[in-house]
């Protein structure tokens, strides 16, 4: 069966232009919480290349961070990823407004893809979206009215069902409807 991977843009290594002090030698990386081995991987070669300087990361959701941006946190780099946290931090001043115009057309810097956690061994042979409606399937996501995955969850499974219905307005609703009750 096909499978359908959306790739949803993601926002990294955004440098904070705000009145802040910036140490050339030390460098906060405010993060989110599902991206915390990458970007410590990422971090880790950096420091490699760049001798003298060091990274600290600091995670929380992407939406904590920025809250605690514009509250104060003195971070040099930020790795969100949803768009509507750096816009955020656009309107508080801390971000130039025209960001994106430093990528590609207007892109964000990278990709952010779903992926199905199964039990050990698969047990119910779960491979795409509609193995996920079947009647011998739970699924669980989080809450799409705090968390930016999960927004990006129900944009891909509609996507997905836009797709596999052909544009089928009420069989896209009725997936939808089942796939998150």
């Amino acid at each position: 069966m096909k499978r359908l991977l959306l790739g949803i843009a993601a926002v990294a290594g955004l440098v904070l232009a705000s009145s802040q002090a910036w140490s050339a030698d030390k460098l906060l990386n405010a993060s989110y919480d599902v991206g915390r081995e990458l970007f410590g991987d990422i971090n880790k070669a950096f420091v490699a290349k760049h001798p003298g300087v060091t990274i600290d990361q600091s995670h929380a959701g992407t939406s904590a961070q920025a809250r605690a941006i514009a509250e104060g946190l003195a971070a040099d780099v930020v790795t969100f990823n949803q768009v509507t946290d750096v816009d955020f931090l656009v309107k508080k001043g801390l971000v130039s407004a025209d960001w994106q115009k430093d990528f590609p057309d207007n892109a964000s810097p990278f990709y952010s893809l779903p992926s199905f956690l199964v039990r050990a061994g698969n047990p119910k042979h779960i491979k795409d979206w509609n193995d996920l409606v079947r009647d011998d399937v739970q699924v669980i996501f989080p809450n799409p009215k705090t968390s930016g995955n999960a927004r990006y969850t129900y944009l891909a499974a509609t996507a997905y069902a836009k797709e596999a219905f052909k544009g089928d307005d009420a069989k896209v609703k009725e997936f939808i409807t089942k796939l998150f009750n």
